[in-house]
C-alpha cells in the first residue's frame, strides 16, 4: 500500500493523547471513531488512563501491539516533533496533527517545531496531514478520526479543506440538506500532503464524483495546476478561495504578502484547469447542491417557470447580467401553452402561468417546456399562493418530474419563496427528491450559471487552438542584446533600450531619442520633424503623469524647450531626490480613431510570471482593472483572455472607426508569451501605452527590468511550455527525414487524419476494443497533454502539399509519483517495416532516462507479435499471460 492508500483505507488507528475527559480532542476522535462503527482496532495512547471510552489503552507508543496505519495526534504543539519521531521508529507511515501553532513555538536548535517536524517525518518517510488539521471523515468505512461534532453522511462529494472552521460550516449545512460525502480531509497547513496529490487521488476514485476544495492559498503552484487539469477532466472541481483582497489575505496568519498572489491570477489558474470558483460560502452551498443533483449541461438555454412577473423579472435581470442565456421559444411551444394558460400568460419566456395558477397549470406548462427542445435547463419559480399551496405543489411537481422520462435532459433548478414552515419543508422536499432548491431567484440563477461557468471552463480545457502560423522570432538575437545589458550591468531598460530586443520578436516600437537637457531636446526635435512628444526618464518616478513628465504635440524648438524646462525645474521640486537621466523624444503618433491599452509581465509570487492586460492610467490596479493569463498561451487561450477582459469591462470596444483586431491582439499576447518562455532574465515588462488601430499595433513606451538567471528556466512557470528541446530529427529505411517532436494541441485535425490511416486491427491492438470514430474530445484527450506528467511524441513530415502529416505516436503516461510510466506506440499501417517503430521506441526511452524515470512498461495481445519482438529488441522483458491474453513489457531504466 502507499502512504495515500493507508489515507483512504485504514485498517488500524492509534490515537495518541487520548482523553478520557469530556470534550478534550483526545476523548472526541476516540467517541467518533465509535460511533462512526470503524472495524478496525482503535488503539488510545496515553499514560493517565488504562481505558479511554471503554478501550484498553496503551502507556507509550512502542507499547502498541501492533504497527497502526494511521495515527492521531490529539497532543500539545511542543510534543509533536518527539512523537513524530516515536511513531517513526515504531515503523508508522501516515499521522495527523490537531494541534495548531507549531510554527511559533521555536526548538532548541533555534528552528521552529514546525521544521522539526517535517524534518523527521521525512526521515522515517512518513507522510503528514496538518498540524492545524480537524482530521479524516471516510463516511464509506465508517471512519470519523476527526474532531467535528458533526458528522458526514456518505454520498459521492470530497470535500478538501485548509481551514478546520469551514469544515464544520460545511457539514452542518449538508447534513440538514441530506448531501453525502464519500471524503472529508481538513489539510491545515498542509505541511505534507497537499492538493496536488489529494487531487490524483480523488480522481481515480470510485466514490468520488465532485471535489470541492477550499483554498487559502497554494504552494506549490506547477504541481497544483497539473493535477488540477488532470483531475477535472475526469471529475468536477469546484474551488471557493478565500483572501479575494490583500487586506483579507493579510488576515490569515501563515499568508504574508510575499506568497499571497494575485487574486487574479488564482482565477486565471482555476479557469484554466477546467475548475469551477466560487465566490462566497453561500455560493459555494449553492453550486453544491446544484452540482450534487445536476447532469452535464447540454447548451446553455434556460426557460422560466413562474407564479408571479416579479420574481421572474428578478430572475431574467440576474441571468442576463451574469452573462447567461435566455430560452427563445418557438411558435409551436407557445401555441401549446395557449391551450393550458389563461389569456393573461406572458406568452414568452419567463412562461409567467398567472398568481391564481393551481398546482395541474404548474403541471401542464412543466410539461409542454420538456416535450419542447428550445431549453437546456429548466427554473421554476414559485411565490406563497392559496391557489397553489407551496409544499403540496412541490409534492406534485417532484413526482411528476420523477415520472417524466425527458426530465433527465434537463438540468431542474427550483426557487420556493417565503419562510414559513411550508416553504421551507417544501424546499427541502425537492431537494431530497434530487432537485436542487433555492430560497430566492437570484441565488437559484447564480446556482445555474455555476453550471454554465463550469461548463465554459471545461470547453476552454478542451478546445483545440488554431496554429499561430510560422513566426520567425530572432531569438538569438534578442539573448545577445539581454547578455549584453547584463554584462554591462544594465537592469533597467527604457523605451529607445527596449525597441531593438521587442523588435526581435515582431513589435513595432516608436522610434525614440534621448537628450540629456532642454536645449540638446530642442536640437534633436529639429531633425525629427514636428509634432513631436517630450517624456521625462527617471528610474525613480513609476507614473511620468505624477509629475506632468509627458508634454504632447510641442510644435516647434521653442515649445519643446520650454516644456523640457518646466518639466525638469517641476520634478526637481516635487522629487529632489529622484534620479533624473534626461528626457525622451518621439514623433508625435497617430492616435485619430486608436485606442491605448496596457500590457504587462509581472512575476507573482505563487504563480510566476503572469501576462496583464487592460487599459492604461496611472491610477491602474492590477486586482481591478486587469485581466490575467499565465502562459505559456495559445491562440485559443489568448482569445479566452480578451473575451473575458471584454466581458468584464476591462478591455472596451470604444466604437472606434477602427476598433482593435481580437485576432490581432491575441497574437499580440501570445508573442509576448513567448519572449516570457525565452527569456527567464525579465521579471518584469511593461508596455504602456500601446496604441492599438484595427490590427496595427504600436508601443509608444515600454520598460524592462532584468536580473541574472541561472538554471531550468521552465521551472519559474506554472505551466511546463511546449519542450522543443526534446525536438530532433530521425531518417526512415526509405530515406525520408521525419521530425521527433511531442505532440501539440494544434494537431487535434492532423492526428484525426493519422488515425483514420490506421487499420481496424491494428487499432484494437493499441486500445483493447473497437475504436470507431474519435471525436472530438477523445482527441483532446489525446493531443491536449501535460508535459510534466505525460509525453506524446509524433514523428511528422511534409506531404506532397507541404503539410505536415503524423506517421507514428508514441506515448508515456507517468504516474503521480512520476517513477513509472506506461508507454504505447501506434505506427500508421502503411508505413510498417520503415523503422519508425524502433525509432519511436528509442525517443521514449531516452525521455524516461531523462525525466528520471525508474521504468517503462506496456501491454499488448499475443497477436501483436510486431510489437513484441521490438520490445525484445530494445530491453523488455516479456511476461506472455495466454489465459488472460495479454502480454505485459517491463524496462528498467
Amino acid at each position: 500500500m502507499t502512504s495515500l492508500d493507508m489515507l483512504f483505507k485504514p485498517k488500524s488507528i492509534a490515537v495518541i493523547g487520548a482523553s478520557d475527559t469530556a470534550g478534550r480532542s483526545g476523548n472526541v476522535i476516540i467517541r467518533n471513531l465509535q460511533a462512526s462503527g470503524f472495524h478496525g482496532p482503535i488503539m488510545p495512547v496515553t499514560p493517565k488512563y488504562q481505558a479511554v471510552a471503554g478501550i484498553l489503552a496503551y502507556p507509550t507508543i512502542e507499547a502498541l501491539p501492533l504497527v497502526p496505519d494511521l495515527a492521531v495526534l490529539c497532543t500539545h504543539a511542543s510534543r509533536n516533533s518527539e512523537l513524530i519521531r516515536q511513531l517513526g521508529e515504531k515503523g508508522v507511515k501516515l499521522a495527523i496533527i490537531l494541534s495548531a501553532g507549531m510554527k511559533k513555538i521555536d526548538a532548541p536548535d533555534g528552528r521552529s517545531e514546525f521544521e522539526v517536524m517535517r524534518e523527521i517525518a521525512s526521515r522515517y518517510e512518513m507522510r503528514v496531514i496538518g498540524p492545524n488539521s480537524l482530521g479524516l471523515i471516510l463516511p464509506w468505512l465508517n471512519l470519523n478520526a476527526s474532531f467535528s461534532p458533526i458528522a458526514a453522511n456518505r454520498g459521492n462529494i470530497a470535500f478538501v479543506s485548509q481551514s478546520a472552521a469551514v469544515c464544520t460550516t460545511i457539514l452542518d449545512w449538508a447534513q440538514n440538506r441530506r448531501i453525502g460525502f464519500s471524503t472529508f480531509i481538513s489539510l491545515g497547513e498542509a505541511s505534507d500532503i497537499d492538493f496536488p496529490e489529494l487531487l490524483d487521488y480523488l480522481a481515480r476514485e470510485s466514490k468520488t464524483d465532485a471535489i470541492l476544495l477550499y483554498i487559502d492559498n497554494i504552494q506549490d503552484a506547477r504541481a497544483f495546476i497539473s493535477a488540477a487539469r488532470a483531475a477535472s477532466r475526469n471529475r468536477r472541481v469546484l474551488v471557493l478561495k478565500s483572501g479575494r483582497t490583500p487586506e483579507g489575505a493579510s488576515v490569515l496568519p501563515h499568508l504574508n504578502e510575499e506568497v499571497q498572489g494575485l487574486d487574479s491570477a488564482y482565477d486565471a489558474a482555476i479557469r484554466r484547469s477546467g475548475m469551477l470558483r466560487v465566490r462566497t460560502t453561500h455560493e459555494l452551498f449553492a453550486a453544491v447542491e446544484t452540482l450534487s443533483h445536476s447532469v452535464p449541461l447540454r447548451g446553455e438555454r434556460l426557460a422560466i417557470i413562474s407564479n408571479g412577473g416579479g420574481p421572474a423579472v428578478m430572475a431574467v435581470d440576474m441571468l442576463l447580467e451574469m452573462g447567461g442565456k435566455l430560452a427563445v421559444l418557438s411558435e409551436e411551444t407557445i401555441e401549446k401553452l395557449n391551450r393550458v394558460l389563461p389569456v393573461s400568460w406572458s406568452h414568452g419566456n419567463p412562461v409567467d402561468i398567472v398568481g391564481d395558477a393551481d398546482i395541474d397549470r404548474y403541471k401542464k406548462a412543466t410539461e409542454i417546456l420538456l416535450e419542447s427542445d428550445e431549453a437546456d435547463a429548466l427554473l421554476i419559480l414559485h411565490s406563497p399562493s392559496v391557489t397553489a399551496p407551496g409544499l403540496k405543489t412541490a409534492k406534485a411537481m417532484t413526482d411528476m418530474l420523477k415520472n417524466n422520462p425527458r426530465a433527465k435532459r434537463f438540468n431542474i433548478l427550483t426557487n420556493w419563496q417565503g419562510e414559513s414552515d411550508d416553504a421551507t419543508v417544501a424546499r427541502l422536499a425537492f431537494a431530497h427528491a434530487g432537485f436542487p432548491a433555492y430560497r430566492t431567484p437570484e441565488s437559484a440563477v447564480t446556482a445555474y450559471m455555476h453550471l454554465v461557468e463550469y461548463r465554459r471552463n471545461q470547453k476552454q480545457l478542451m478546445e483545440t487552438p488554431t496554429s499561430i502560423g510560422q513566426i520567425d522570432y530572432d531569438v538569438e538575437g534578442g539573448k545577445a542584446l539581454i547578455q549584453q545589458a547584463l554584462d554591462q550591468d544594465i537592469l533597467a531598460l527604457t523605451t529607445h533600450e527596449a525597441r531593438p530586443f521587442l523588435s526581435k520578436y515582431g513589435i513595432n516600437v516608436m522610434a525614440t531619442w534621448l537628450a540629456a537637457d532642454a536645449a540638446e531636446a530642442a536640437q534633436i526635435t529639429e531633425q525629427v520633424g514636428y509634432p513631436v512628444a517630450v517624456k521625462l526618464r527617471s528610474p525613480d518616478i513609476a507614473h511620468k503623469s505624477d509629475v506632468n513628465g509627458v508634454m504632447l504635440d510641442l510644435n516647434n524648438a521653442v515649445e519643446v524647450a520650454n516644456a523640457a524646462q518646466l518639466m525638469l525645474n517641476r520634478v526637481s521640486v516635487t522629487y529632489p531626490t529622484a534620479r533624473i537621466e534626461g528626457l525622451q523624444i518621439q514623433a508625435m503618433a497617430n492616435r485619430a480613431g486608436s485606442q491605448e491599452l496596457r500590457v504587462c509581465v509581472r512575476h507573482d509570487p505563487v504563480f510566476g510570471p503572469v501576462i496583464l492586460i487592460g487599459e492604461g492610467g496611472s491610477e491602474w490596479d492590477v486586482n481591478r482593472d486587469a485581466a490575467v493569463a499565465i502562459p505559456p498561451l495559445n491562440m485559443a487561450l489568448a482569445r479566452y483572455m480578451v473575451i473575458s477582459a471584454i466581458k468584464s469591462g476591462k478591455l472596451r470596444q470604444r466604437g472606434h472607426p477602427y476598433n482593435f483586431d481580437i485576432n490581432a491582439l491575441c497574437h499580440f499576447l501570445v508573442t509576448l508569451s513567448q519572449i516570457v518562455i525565452d527569456f527567464p532574465e525579465i521579471t518584469d515588462l511593461d508596455i504602456h501605452p500601446l496604441l492599438v488601430s484595427g490590427d496595427s499595433f504600436t508601443v509608444l513606451d515600454a520598460s524592462i527590468k532584468l536580473s541574472p538567471f541561472e538554471g531550468d528556466a521552465n521551472t519559474r512557470l506554472a505551466i511546463r511550455p511546449y519542450p522543443k528541446e526534446l525536438e530532433e530529427k530521425a531518417t526512415l529505411k526509405d530515406g525520408r527525414s521525419v521530425l521527433l517532436r511531442p505532440i501539440l494541441p494544434e494537431d487535434e485535425p492532423t492526428h484525426k487524419s493519422f488515425i483514420e490511416h490506421v487499420s481496424d486491427e491494428d487499432l484494437y491492438k493499441r486500445f483493447f476494443s473497437d475504436v470507431g470514430e474519435m471525436n472530438h474530445e477523445a482527441l483532446a484527450n489525446l493531443t491536449q497533454i501535460d508535459y510534466d506528467r505525460e509525453m506524446a511524441f509524433v514523428a511528422v513530415c511534409l506531404n506532397e502539399q507541404g503539410e505536415q502529416e503524423i506517421l507514428g505516436v508514441v506515448r508515456a503516461l507517468a504516474n503521480p509519483e512520476h517513477t513509472d510510466a506506461e508507454f504505447a506506440v501506434l505506427v500508421r499501417s502503411d508505413l510498417k517495416g520503415m523503422g519508425l517503430g524502433r525509432i519511436l521506441m528509442d525517443k521514449v526511452i531516452n525521455y524516461g532516462k531523462l525525466s528520471g524515470l525508474k521504468r517503462i512498461n506496456g501491454m499488448t495481445m499475443p497477436s501483436n507479435t510486431g510489437m513484441i519482438g521490438l520490445a525484445r529488441k530494445v530491453g523488455f522483458s516479456i511476461d506472455v499471460q495466454l489465459q488472460d491474453g495479454i502480454v505485459e513489457m517491463d524496462l528498467f531504466l
